[in-house]
C-alpha cells in the first residue's frame, strides 16, 4: 500500500509498505479521506515525531476484523479516533478521557495518510463509530476536529447570551464561531486575514476585528461597552495570542487555551490581576468519546456547514501540494486528502 511519510513538513514522501494485519480486537480500515490538522503544519511539533506516517483524522470502511471483534463487520463505514481511553479508570469516570493511562498507547498504525490503517483494540472498543448512511466521507472527516471544539466549548462553559471572543479563525476558530453562534452566544471574531473574517461572518459572527488594522483590546472594549469577553478562545499557540486573550477577558471570564505552546515557552501572567478579576485559564486538549459522539450527531443533523469549511481536496500522490495549500491562510480552511 502507499503511505505518506513525513520527514519534515516540507519533505513528505509517498512510500510503499505492507498492508498491516489487525490483531485480536483490532480492525483494518481502508482509508477514504483524512484531514490535514493544524498541528500537522506546526514544524516544531512534527519534528519531534518524524519520520512518521502522519494524519489522525481518517475515515473509511472496514476491510478486515481481528479475532473477537463483533461490534463491526467488513464493509462498515467508520470514524476511528486515533487515541482512546479505557473507560474504566478514575480519570475516565470523571470525564477526563485524555488523561487516561491507556490514551496514548493505542494510536492508529501506521497513520491516517495511508491507503489502509489498523485501529487499536482500545479505540475499537471505546471510540470507533459507525457512520450514518446519509453522511458522506467528506463530512465524516470532520468528526475529530468538531469533537475538539465541542469539548472546548464545554470547558469554556459557553451558554446562550454570553459574549465570546475567538482569537484566530482558521478551521478550528471557524468551528468555534459556528457552534457558539448556534448555541445563542454573541461572537466576536479576531484575525488578520480578510478571507477568514468574511467566512466567520457567514458562519454567525456578530462582529469581526481585523487585528492588522485595529487594536483588538480597544475594538472589543468598544463592541462590549467595556465588559470585554465572558469567554475568550485563544486559537494560536503563541504566547502573544495567550497574553492578548487574558487582556480581552472581562470580570469572571474564562480564557480557553486551545493550542499548546512550544515546550519551553513561558506565559507571564499577573496573579494579582487574575485574582481580582477572577479570570480562569482553561486549557482544552483533544477530545474523548463523549465529544466524538456529539460531533457525529451534529454532522449528521447538518449543523456543521461542511461546504463552507472544506476548501481543498487532493489525492494522496499530491499530499505535498495539499500541505502547501493547507498552509495558505489566505485561501484555505480545511484541506482533505481523499482516496479512491
Amino acid at each position: 500500500m502507499r503511505v505518506a511519510r513525513l520527514y519534515t513538513i516540507d519533505d513528505i514522501r509517498i512510500e510503499e509498505e505492507a498492508i498491516p494485519e489487525p490483531a485480536a480486537g483490532e480492525i483494518l480500515v481502508r482509508t477514504r479521506a483524512c484531514g490535514i490538522c493544524t498541528g500537522d503544519l506546526m514544524g516544531w511539533y512534527m519534528k519531534r515525531k518524524a519520520p512518521l506516517v502522519f494524519g489522525h483524522e481518517p475515515v473509511g470502511e472496514v476491510a478486515k476484523v481481528g479475532r473477537g471483534v463483533t461490534k463491526l463487520s467488513e464493509g462498515a463505514r467508520v470514524f476511528a479516533h486515533h487515541h482512546a481511553p479505557c473507560g474504566d479508570c478514575a480519570r475516565c469516570r470523571r470525564g477526563a478521557a485524555v488523561h487516561c493511562e491507556t490514551w496514548r498507547k493505542g494510536a492508529i498504525r501506521p497513520g491516517g495518510m495511508a491507503e489502509y490503517f489498523v485501529v487499536s483494540a482500545a479505540s475499537v472498543a471505546a471510540d470507533t463509530l459507525e457512520l450514518p448512511p446519509t453522511l458522506d466521507y467528506t463530512a465524516a472527516s470532520l468528526v475529530e476536529p468538531v469533537a475538539c471544539v465541542v469539548k472546548s466549548l464545554r470547558r469554556g462553559g459557553v451558554a446562550a447570551g454570553q459574549t465570546l471572543v475567538v482569537i484566530g479563525v482558521g478551521i478550528m476558530g471557524q468551528l468555534h464561531v459556528a457552534l457558539a453562534a448556534q448555541a445563542g452566544a454573541r461572537v466576536i471574531a479576531l484575525d488578520r486575514v480578510p478571507f477568514r473574517l468574511q467566512r466567520a461572518q457567514e458562519l454567525g459572527a456578530d462582529a469581526v476585528v481585523d487585528v492588522s488594522k485595529d487594536d483588538p483590546i480597544a475594538a472589543v472594549r468598544d463592541l462590549t461597552a467595556g465588559e470585554m469577553g465572558e469567554v475568550v478562545f485563544v486559537g494560536p499557540g503563541s504566547i502573544e495570542a495567550m497574553e492578548t486573550g487574558i487582556r480581552l477577558a472581562g470580570a469572571d471570564a474564562r480564557v480557553v487555551l486551545f493550542t499548546c505552546s512550544q515546550p519551553d515557552d513561558v506565559l507571564a501572567a499577573r496573579p494579582f490581576d487574575l485574582y481580582f478579576r477572577e479570570v480562569s485559564l482553561v486549557p482544552s486538549y483533544s477530545c474523548g468519546p463523549r465529544d466524538t459522539r456529539e460531533a457525529l450527531a451534529l454532522l449528521d443533523a447538518g449543523k456543521i456547514p461542511v461546504a463552507k469549511l472544506v476548501t481543498h481536496k487532493f489525492e494522496l500522490e499530491k499530499v505535498g501540494e495539499a500541505m502547501r495549500a493547507a498552509a495558505d491562510v489566505g485561501a484555505a480552511l480545511k484541506t482533505l486528502v481523499v482516496f479512491e
